[in-house]
């Protein structure tokens, strides 16, 4: 700082952490199945998607999922959490649908954390 100049400081941001957001989307059924974990590994992956053929779609014979290209979305992730005969029984009732890798989109989860994030309650 200068003699005679104003002090000048810049917004410092401060990190508390982080999360990962999993998120399906049933857009025409209006449902939206939301799941927090404190990372993002094809474990955790895996354990979200096992999640939603159980208890979400029991007795639905084939699932049809549109995802992005991420590392962690490929079948090895259920082989890397589940035994080779849970893990074919979970992939048995799904289709992946991968969006295109250099496409100018914006993805529907995104779409919907940003619907989550503006009707959130502000806190007043």
């Amino acid at each position: 700082m200068k003699l005679g100049s104003p002090e000048k400081y810049d917004y410092e941001y401060v990190r508390n952490g982080t999360a990962n957001i999993f998120m399906a989307v049933e857009s025409k059924a209006g449902k939206r199945v939301i799941q927090v974990t404190k990372r993002r590994t094809m474990v955790d992956f895996a354990q979200f998607i096992k999640m939603l053929v159980d208890e979400e779609y029991p007795d639905v014979k084939n699932i049809r999922f549109v995802i992005d290209n991420l590392n962690t979305h490929k079948e090895k992730s259920f082989y890397e959490a589940f035994s080779e005969k849970e893990a074919k029984r979970i992939l048995d009732k799904m289709e992946f649908h991968y969006t295109p890798k250099h496409a100018s989109w914006l993805n529907a989860a995104e779409i919907e954390i940003n619907v989550m994030e503006s009707s959130a309650p502000t806190g007043r």
